[in-house]
C-alpha cells in the first residue's frame, strides 16, 4: 500500500514538472515536426539558393535543350511561327493610339551595321544606345501612365558577363570591360546595390548580330544560339524572383528578353512557375532544361524593325512598339496598375484627331468620339438644275464602321465602349462582330440602325429599322419575361450612339442637329454564323428567309417559304446538298425526297421536333405541290413587246 501510495505522488510529481516545463508528450511532437518543417523548408531554400548560383553557363543549358528545340520545329507547319506572339495586334494598336501624345527620344544613335566600321568604337557605341533607347523608353512610360511628380524608380546599366554583375555602360566600357559585357537591362534602383540584384531586373536586352539575318535561316524565329541565350537568362530571373523577399503585385512568373541588332527587334516572353522545378544541384541543366520543356510558356514576336539607317527608333512602328509594349508590361509587375490605363489615353485619341482636322480647315468633317472610323458627306453640286419632284432623292450622312473602329454606345445609366473586330453584311446590310473595350475577350453582334430621319428617303433604312428598332423591342420585351434558347439572340446592349462634340439634344426629348444624334445600337449574343450566310451558302435563292415569313400569328404563309426553310434546316444538319443543273433536275430532286420521305428522316434523325415541323409543312402544302407555269408564261408575255406579236424579247427584263 505504501509503495502504490509512492509511485502515485511519483506519476503526479513527473506529471507538474512536464506541465510546467510545458513538454506534454503531444505538444513535444507538435514543436518536433515544427522543427522538422523549419529545416526542411529552410534546406530547400539552400538547395534552392545553390541550384541559382550553379546555373551560369549559358552554353551547357543550350545545349540540353538543341533536341526540344528542334522537335519544336520540325511540328510546326510550314511557314508557320513555332511559337505564339506574346501580344495581339489589337493590343498593340490600342496601345499606340494610348502613347499619342507620349515624348520618347533617343539620343544616342544606333550605329548601322551596314555604315559603321566593326571597330570596338561602333559596339561600344551600339551598348550606349541601347541603354539610352531602354532609359527613353521606361521614362517616357513612368511619366505617362504613373507619375509626372515623383522620379523614376529605375535605372539602366549593362550586364557584365564574368560576375553576372551590373555596370554603367560608360564607366564598363571606360574600364575596359566592352568585350565582357553582354546584355542590358532595366532594374528597379537599390542604393545598397550600387551592381543591382537579380530579382530586381525588370527586362533584359541582349544585342546581338545579325538577329533579322539568323532569324532568316530558322524560318522567321531566332535561332537555336540566340533563343537559347534568351531563355537562360530569362530562367535566371524567375529564379532569383522565387529567392526574393520583394512583392511583386502582379506575380513574379513571366519575364521578357529582348534580342536586339544595330537594326531589328524581338520580344520573347517566358511564362512559369518555377516552384515545379527540380532543384538538384548535381544535374542544374538536366533539371532546368526539363522545366523549360514540360512547364514553361514561350512567346516569341515577329522579327521587326526598331532603328532606321540613321539609328533613330521608329517609336510609331510595330518593331519599337512591340518592344515598349513589352518594357510596359515590366514596370506593371514592380509598380502595379498605372494610374492612367490604356484605355484612358486611347480615348483621347478622337480629340486629338478632331484638333488636326480643324488644324486643316476640314470645316464640317467629323470624327466618332473614338476616331477610328470615317465619316462621310456626299457632294452636292453648285449648279442649279431642274429635276422631277418623283426623282429627289435625299442625300444623307454615312456612317461606315471599319476593322478596328471603336463605337461608343451610351443608354441611360451607362456608357459602352466596343472595338469592331470583324465587318459583315446580312443581306447587303452591315453587321458587325465587336468586343467590348473593357473586355476584349467577349465577342457580340453590333448592328447601326438607321437615323429616325432617315426612315423615309430609302427602302434600305426600312430593312436597318426592321434589323435594329424592330429586333430591340422583341429581343427586350423576351428579356423583361424571361424568354431564352440557345436558338435564338439574346439582347446585350442597345441604345444611342455617343457621336463627337456636344450634344444639344431638347430637353424635351428628340435629337439634335447633328446627323448621328440617335442612331440606336443593338448589341447581341452569342456570335456564330447567321441564317442568311446558311442559306447563301446552301444555295437556297429563296428571296427573303424570315419567321415573319412562314409563320404569322400561328398561320402559315406562304408555302413557297416554309418549303425553303425546310431545305435550309436539312442541308444546316447535314443532308446531301445534290448538283443541280436545271429547274427540271431540281423539281425532280424535290419530288424524289419528299414522296421517299427522305428529308423526314434526315431531321429526325437530328430532332424529333424538326421531323414534326417537316411533316407538318408537308399536310399543308401538299408538298410537292404543283408548279403553276402559268405564272411565268405571263411574265414572259409581259416582256414581250405587243406590236411584234410576240418576235422579240426584251433581255434586259
Amino acid at each position: 500500500m505504501a509503495s502504490a501510495t509512492l509511485k502515485l505522488r511519483k506519476d503526479a510529481l513527473l506529471g507538474s514538472i512536464s506541465s510546467v516545463s510545458g513538454g506534454s508528450p503531444d505538444q513535444e511532437s507538435v514543436e518536433s515536426g515544427t522543427k522538422r518543417s523549419t529545416v526542411s523548408s529552410s534546406s530547400k531554400s539552400r538547395a534552392r539558393k545553390e541550384f541559382f548560383n550553379r546555373f551560369v553557363d549559358c552554353e551547357n543549358f543550350t545545349a540540353h535543350i538543341e533536341d526540344w528545340f528542334h522537335s519544336i520545329y520540325e511540328k510546326s507547319a510550314p511557314k508557320n511561327p513555332a511559337f505564339d506572339v506574346p501580344f495581339e495586334l489589337i493590343e498593340l494598336q490600342k496601345f499606340d493610339y494610348a502613347l499619342e501624345g507620349v515624348s520618347f527620344q533617343q539620343l544616342i544613335r544606333m550605329p548601322n551595321a551596314v555604315y559603321a566600321s566593326t571597330s570596338d568604337a561602333a559596339e561600344a557605341t551600339a551598348y550606349l544606345a541601347v541603354e539610352d533607347f531602354l532609359h527613353a523608353t521606361v521614362k517616357g512610360l513612368w511619366e505617362a501612365f504613373w507619375s509626372q511628380d515623383e522620379p523614376m524608380p529605375f535605372s539602366v546599366a549593362c550586364l557584365y558577363k564574368e560576375n553576372l554583375k551590373f555596370y554603367q555602360a560608360e564607366k564598363a566600357i571606360a574600364s575596359g570591360k566592352l568585350e565582357s559585357l553582354c546584355a542590358t537591362g532595366v532594374l528597379l534602383k537599390n542604393p545598397r546595390h550600387p551592381h543591382g540584384k537579380w530579382d530586381n531586373l525588370l527586362e533584359l536586352a541582349l544585342l546581338r548580330p545579325d538577329i533579322r539575318s539568323l532569324s532568316l535561316e530558322s524560318e522567321h524565329q531566332p535561332s537555336l544560339h540566340v533563343l537559347g541565350e534568351a531563355l537562360f537568362y530569362a530562367l535566371r530571373m524567375l529564379l532569383s524572383r522565387s529567392l526574393s523577399r520583394q512583392d511583386f503585385p502582379l506575380g513574379p512568373n513571366s519575364v521578357f528578353v529582348l534580342l536586339v541588332d544595330s537594326q531589328y527587334g524581338v520580344v520573347v516572353k517566358v511564362e512559369g512557375d518555377v516552384n515545379k522545378m527540380n532543384f538538384d544541384v548535381n544535374y542544374v541543366y538536366e533539371c532546368a532544361a526539363d522545366w523549360i520543356k514540360k512547364h514553361a510558356r514561350i512567346a516569341v514576336s515577329p522579327v521587326d524593325r526598331i532603328w532606321n539607317k540613321l539609328g533613330n527608333a521608329n517609336w510609331g512602328d510595330i518593331g519599337a512598339l512591340q518592344v515598349t509594349f513589352a518594357t510596359f508590361h515590366c514596370i506593371m509587375q514592380f509598380a502595379g496598375l498605372p494610374k492612367h490605363s490604356i484605355e484612358d489615353l486611347a480615348a483621347d485619341h478622337g480629340s486629338r484627331l478632331q484638333t488636326r482636322r480643324v488644324e486643316r480647315q476640314l470645316g464640317d468633317t467629323r470624327v466618332n468620339g473614338g476616331g477610328l472610323f470615317r465619316f462621310q458627306q456626299h457632294g452636292v453640286s453648285p449648279e442649279i438644275v431642274e429635276v422631277q419632284d418623283e426623282s429627289v432623292k435625299i442625300e444623307s450622312e454615312m456612317l461606315k464602321l471599319e476593322v478596328g473602329s471603336v463605337l461608343w454606345l451610351e443608354d441611360s445609366n451607362w456608357q459602352q465602349g466596343y472595338h469592331i473586330n470583324q465587318v459583315g453584311s446580312n443581306s447587303e446590310l452591315p453587321y458587325y462582330i465587336a468586343s467590348p473595350v473593357e473586355d476584349p475577350g467577349k465577342s457580340f453582334f453590333l448592328y447601326v440602325g438607321s437615323h429616325p430621319s432617315q426612315l423615309e428617303p430609302a427602302w434600305e433604312d426600312m430593312n436597318l429599322w426592321y434589323q435594329v428598332q424592330r429586333q430591340t423591342k422583341v429581343l427586350t420585351i423576351m428579356k423583361q419575361k424571361g424568354l431564352s434558347s440557345k436558338y435564338l439572340p439574346q439582347l446585350s446592349a442597345s441604345g444611342r450612339i455617343i457621336h463627337p462634340g456636344q450634344c444639344r439634344r431638347p430637353s424635351s426629348g428628340g435629337n439634335c442637329d447633328h446627323p448621328w444624334c440617335g442612331t440606336p445600337i443593338l448589341v447581341t449574343s452569342p456570335v456564330g454564323e447567321t441564317v442568311a450566310d446558311m442559306v447563301s451558302e446552301d444555295g437556297i435563292r429563296h428571296g427573303d428567309i424570315r419567321p415573319e415569313n412562314v409563320i404569322c400569328e400561328g398561320k402559315l404563309c406562304s408555302a413557297s417559304d416554309a418549303e425553303s426553310l425546310v431545305y435550309m434546316l436539312y442541308f444546316a444538319c447535314g443532308g446531301a446538298l445534290p448538283d443541280l443543273d436545271s429547274v427540271e433536275g431540281a423539281l425532280q430532286w424535290r419530288e424524289t425526297s419528299w414522296s421517299r420521305r427522305l428529308i423526314q428522316q434526315k431531321l429526325g434523325d437530328v430532332s424529333t421536333v424538326l421531323k414534326a415541323f417537316a411533316d407538318y409543312v408537308d399536310s399543308l402544302c401538299g408538298t410537292p405541290y404543283p408548279m403553276d407555269y402559268e405564272i411565268w408564261l405571263r411574265r414572259l408575255k409581259r416582256s414581250i413587246h405587243e406590236e411584234d406579236h410576240g418576235k422579240e424579247i426584251d433581255t434586259s427584263t
